[in-house]
């Protein structure tokens, strides 16, 4: 990190001493703070690793120094959208990136389009994000709903299978349950019970007892499938439950490290994620994990991998662009722009700009040495595996 840092120090003085006609500056604007402030931070080192990846270590392209802003959201909606408008007005922002909610992405579409700048949205999920609510100026290098949903669908779904559903109860949460019910509708399995939960949820008790009481009946494969963002453990607190008496199995997405804590009670689970730092083989993930694992000690995350994604984004549309201050310009290579990350490919679709990229069907097994259960690749699915749907129109 320190080529990093001395390099901004640069820009930074550069600028104020007049010796630099230009710089580029990106604004990240995330929830340092709150619930999700685990996602926010892996989020932002792979952001900057990203940048330092995708410009040789330089932080600079066509010659001109990165400059990153950062503004923390505080997951309120409200302060996101003035962050934002701040960020553009107030600070030069050319391209902004975040956030981590949904909810206050949501809150930060028009703005980038009143400013008429690019904002990449990384990490939030929902589908209406780059649907209902998209505008020309958002790209998203995170997954959406639907890709969660479909790939799950593959890896779940099948003839008989009755499928029980838990979220929270705002846009990430409904937005993954519509998509993922479209999803399994192709593949002869069916939802019996759909139940919400407040996003600070800790006690599952009445919500599992409605989920089962709704499947007690119901003959043949059954599973619930959860999906969750943040604290809470709803994974194991239902599963000391012991939903096994019903023929219930849990079934879940990819998470952080730290939420496969969980999973490790459920080996043999399966669903599909996202990423898993030993899944993707690949040149930008190698350096990826190589460089975390000698900077932080650990692995790279869920998040982390998405960070720099979206960083290395950036860089290739302004390198190509020729510059970051024409909004137009970037749009017109962005639109199918194809690019490396540590997923591999991603392609940003021109219709919704949506970057379409690779799942992965997981099982998870206990491994010596590991705390978490570790979701062991079954299969890719690959883009030209998902049908995923355009929603903004």
């Amino acid at each position: 990190m320190k080529n990093i840092m001395a390099a901004g120090v640069f820009a930074v003085s550069a600028a104020f001493a007049g010796l630099a006609s230009a710089e580029i500056r990106i604004a990240h604007v995330y929830g340092q703070t709150g619930a999700l402030e685990a996602y926010a931070a892996q989020s932002h080192i792979g952001l900057m690793l990203g940048l330092e990846y995708a410009t040789g270590g330089t932080m600079e392209i066509n010659g001109e120094p990165i400059v990153v802003i950062e503004k923390d959201t505080q997951l309120d909606p409200a302060r996101g959208r003035t962050l934002l408008a701040e960020a553009f007005g107030d600070d030069g922002a050319q391209i902004a990136i975040g956030p981590v909610s949904s909810g206050v992405a949501l809150a930060m579409l028009p703005v980038a389009e009143e400013y008429e700048r690019i904002l990449i949205v990384e990490p939030a999920v929902a589908d209406s994000i780059t649907g209902e609510a998209w505008n020309r100026y958002i790209f998203r290098t995170g997954r959406n709903s639907s890709q969660d949903a479909i790939s799950n669908a593959v890896a779940l779904g099948g003839e008989g299978v009755t499928i029980a559903t838990l979220a929270q109860d705002y846009a990430f949460g409904r937005d993954g349950v519509a998509a993922f019910r479209e999803a399994l509708a192709g593949t002869g399995a069916t939802i019996a019970h759909e139940e919400y939960v407040p996003t600070d949820t800790t006690d599952f008790t009445a919500a599992a007892e409605r989920i089962f009481q709704a499947m007690e009946g119901i003959e043949g494969e059954k599973r619930l499938f959860i999906i969750w963002a943040g604290g809470g453990n709803p994974m194991g607190r239902i599963n000391a439950m012991d939903p096994s008496r019903y023929g219930i199995e849990i079934a879940t997405g990819g998470n952080i490290l730290a939420a496969l804590t969980a999973y490790r009670e459920l080996p043999g689970m399966e669903g599909a994620t996202y990423y898993y730092y030993e899944i993707p083989q690949n040149p930008v993930n190698d350096w990826l994990v190589a460089q975390h694992f000698e900077r932080y000690g650990t692995p790279p995350d869920f998040f982390t991998a998405g960070g720099m994604a979206a960083g290395i984004a950036a860089v290739e549309a302004i390198r190509r662009a020729g510059g970051a201050d024409d909004s137009e310009a970037l749009i017109r290579v962005m639109e199918g722009m194809e690019f490396e990350t540590p997923k591999g490919t991603m392609r940003f679709r021109p219709e919704d700009h949506q970057a379409l990229q690779s799942m992965y069907h997981f099982r998870t097994e206990v491994q010596d040495g590991r705390d978490y259960g570790v979701p062991v690749l079954v299969r890719e699915i690959g883009i030209d595996d998902m049908d995923i749907p355009i929603r903004n129109q």
